[in-house]
């Protein structure tokens, strides 16, 4: 492959990160998954679709069952209800649930009461269902929700902790749902957020398979009352539902090394999922690209967390990523770009998906009269990274399979 300056390097890592969106298509997935089951769904289907990419795993699935889906309803997050869908499309909080989402729980569980009992129901579930879609035990409210949530979303805890508790404080998760529908047909085809891609984890396991004794995860005095009503998980067996992964990080990773190659270039695909403090993870990135060769394409997947002060700014884990690893590459003294994004589109608060940095990134920062240092102590790397014209905004992408990390030495 040629060899490139810095703005032929952004763009590469930019066409490269919307190639591996359009492979992980919350539509495209969904349509191929169905045609390639030939008849495994034979008849009249019913159709639940809940996450933030539901809209257009719906739309898949009525690409491929088309007048055969007798009644739907689609549940995802507010703004991302695109898509012209014959169902009713609701849309519900994320990351912390908001009343529309109790709404939209009752209404998943009167939908699915109202089934015939031999009905063959389809549901599709990719990440953010977990916040979108609840109903609570007696005695739990919305405000207890939102403070689970809240603490959990500023203690650091991985995506496995919070669907830990998740799941014990619900009347839908944890299988709840796949009894609920029982014993009527259930194919469950999922986008997988989740490392090692666990239905059981994935929105946090409406559809089981059932895990009765959790791990302990320790929580602070005023939320251990809390999960006293939480009700026992269903002690059924789960025969009647068939879980099927779709859609995951390692197949967006494979379209971007698969990319690359495509383009004469060389690509070096890692496996493992990165995880951990965001900060010290974006310095790991840096210091691996400065041992790579020249123009050779590095691709990382995973979800990195943030301990977030008191009062946080704006900005989500991928661009506190990316700006602590765009202060390293200082450091580093050699050039080098990086992409740190969500493949939802979104990062954190805010309408952006995360940033494309490199080695001048700390420069313009500066000559924009902004602190990098201090926005990383406030959690605020979004107006940094904004006035250095790094951001990325792609909105709504139609799927969900956690992060991507691209870098290049130039």
């Amino acid at each position: 492959m040629e060899s490139m300056d810095l703005a032929r390097a952004r763009a590469l890592l930019s066409d490269l990160y919307r190639e591996a969106l359009a492979a992980v298509d919350g539509h495209r997935c969904v349509a191929r998954a169905l045609a390639d089951s030939g008849s495994s769904l034979a008849g009249d289907v019913y159709l639940l679709a809940m996450g933030k990419a539901a809209c257009a795993m719906a739309g898949g699935a009525r690409e491929v069952l088309g007048p055969r889906i007798r009644d739907g309803l689609v549940i995802t997050k507010h703004g991302h209800g695109a898509g012209d869908l014959p169902w009713p499309v609701l849309e519900a909080g994320h990351p912390v649930p908001d009343a529309a989402s109790l709404v939209a729980g009752e209404r998943v569980l009167r939908w699915c009461d109202q089934l015939p009992a031999d009905a063959q129901v389809l549901v599709l579930i990719s990440g953010g269902a977990s916040a979108l879609v609840e109903s609570l035990p007696d005695g739990v409210s919305l405000e207890h929700l939102a403070d689970l949530n809240q603490w959990l979303l500023a203690s650091g805890a991985g995506i496995h902790e919070m669907n830990v508790l998740r799941r014990r404080l619900s009347r839908i998760k944890g299988g709840r749902l796949a009894a609920r529908l029982a014993p009527r047909s259930v194919l469950g085809l999922c986008l997988s957020d989740v490392p090692g891609d666990d239905p059981a984890i994935i929105g946090s396991g409406p559809l089981g398979p059932v895990h009765p004794i959790e791990e302990f995860v320790p929580l602070p005095e005023h939320l251990e009352a809390v999960f006293q009503a939480a009700e026992p998980f269903p002690g059924m067996p789960l025969d009647h539902v068939r879980l099927a992964i779709v859609g995951s990080n390692a197949d967006a990773r494979a379209a971007v090394v698969a990319g690359m190659h495509a383009r004469g270039g060389e690509a070096t695909l890692h496996r493992g999922l990165l995880t951990g403090d965001a900060i010290h993870t974006g310095e790991r990135l840096v210091d691996w690209l400065a041992q790579s060769a020249v123009g050779s394409l590095q691709v990382w997947g995973g979800e990195v967390s943030v301990q977030l002060p008191e009062s946080p700014g704006r900005g989500g884990r991928c661009q506190h990523l990316a700006l602590a690893a765009a202060l390293h590459m200082v450091r580093k003294g050699m050039p080098m770009c990086l992409l740190a994004a969500g493949t939802d589109g979104t990062d954190g608060p805010g309408e952006d998906a995360g940033a494309l940095v490199d080695n001048e990134t700390v420069s313009r920062v500066n000559r924009a009269k902004h602190s990098p240092r201090p926005a990383l102590s406030a959690a605020n790397s979004g107006p940094a990274l904004e006035a250095s014209g790094d951001l990325l905004r792609t909105g709504p992408t139609g799927t969900n399979v956690m992060d991507l990390y691209l870098g290049i030495r130039v």
